[in-house]
């Protein structure tokens, strides 16, 4: 393994291990008193369970069996509660900050367990409407205007799908749901926007098989996303290639008058080389022009280089769930979501449609896209 995976790696356990150790130490300062056997079973039980979705995702990228499918849903699910327990465990000595300031000594202790309890029914709750609302998958309609656009494409709608993330949670089942969806809009083009896969080994072939059924009448256009990328983007592309989907991996098509480029994401991590080849398009000043582009980023460069509209995903509308959506709108401001301006051009960034890691989502929603061309 390359230096920085490994590097990651460590970070990201490091970071799970001390939320788990808040999260016991906050439970066996607040909860009634426990025997030692039950002390020592629960701090057996959380260091287990701090390791278990680092080792589970590690699996995922190597086999592809029921073993590390059911590993892996389970390691998701614990780090979706993990999280609410998390922000509960946070809430639980806020509250006992304050209660400090306002009653003896003897009652705050003894409200404690009580306090505790009531902040793991809310983060039990909170983790089933997780689990619900990411299931839940909405229609957003959005008309957008743009200049030089071709009088053929006026009127016409482009349906937007953007984070499937199909792999071990996010399997066929699901992609039957989207595909459902989408041959009932009959939209004339389709955009997938990346993380199409979620990156663990599958058989990509059979995962997007589904999607190979819709036939819009001006096709299927696809750009790889960063999850495309952990997995080997190549196979990931010569599997939807296959299966007629057009693929743009630093490409563009001329779709009845309309520009439509894709940028993957390997490529747009170097701003230069991505500056070079939009550039090398010739698009401002000429006809409407669309490109996906999977991460909202890199603005400047495709507003310079005349692109009309850029399509993107990647944020999960906010970071997924509470509290990240603090996160990712520091990273992406006002581009986090939803159809913005940036100088001449637009920016659509959709929510996604499925999850990453823990299926759940709270602060945020599940959606395709359905644009418009006015």
């Amino acid at each position: 393994m390359k230096a920085w995976p490994v590097v990651a790696v460590v970070i990201v356990q490091s970071v799970i291990c001390v939320a788990h150790w808040f999260i016991y130490r906050t439970w066996i300062d607040f909860w009634w008193p426990m025997s030692p056997q039950a002390l020592l079973a629960l701090r057996i039980a959380f260091v287990l369970l701090s390791l278990v979705f680092v080792a589970a995702s590690l699996l995922s990228f190597r086999f592809s069996n029921s073993f590390v499918r059911i590993l892996y849903t389970a390691a998701a699910l614990w780090m979706g509660v993990a999280n609410f327990l998390l922000v509960g465990a946070g809430f639980a000595w806020l509250t006992d900050l304050i209660l400090r300031s306002i009653v003896p000594t003897t009652t705050r202790i003894a409200d404690r367990p009580y306090i505790a309890a009531a902040l793991l029914v809310a983060a039990i709750a909170t983790s089933i409407y997780g689990l619900a609302n990411a299931r839940a998958i909405r229609l957003r309609r959005v008309t957008v205007q743009l200049p030089n656009l071709p009088a053929c494409w006026r009127g016409r709608q482009a349906l937007l799908v953007s984070d499937m993330h199909l792999g071990h949670i996010n399997g066929l089942g699901f992609a039957g749901r989207i595909v459902a969806m989408a041959r009932d809009l009959n939209p004339a083009i389709i955009f997938l926007a990346g993380d199409l896969f979620d990156g663990v080994r599958v058989n990509a072939a059979q995962m997007a098989a589904p999607l190979q059924e819709l036939k819009p009448p001006l096709g299927i256009y696809f750009v790889g996303g960063n999850h495309e990328e952990f997995g080997g983007a190549a196979h990931f592309e010569e599997a939807l290639r296959s299966g007629g989907i057009h693929v743009l991996h630093n490409e563009s098509a001329d779709v009845e008058g309309l520009r439509v480029v894709g940028v993957a994401y390997g490529p747009s991590t170097y701003p230069l080389q991505m500056r070079s080849f939009l550039e090398g398009l010739r698009l401002k000043g000429g006809p409407a022009s669309i490109l996906l582009n999977h991460v909202p980023n890199r603005l400047p460069v495709a507003e310079h280089a005349g692109v009309s509209l850029q399509l993107s995903g990647h944020t999960h509308g906010g970071g997924q769930m509470f509290p990240f959506n603090f996160i990712t709108r520091r990273a992406f401001g006002k581009f986090t979501y939803g159809l913005q301006r940036f100088g001449e051009m637009q920016v659509y960034t959709s929510s996604g449609a499925g999850t990453w890691g823990p299926p759940m989502r709270v602060g945020t929603h599940s959606e395709i896209v359905l644009l418009t061309f006015a």
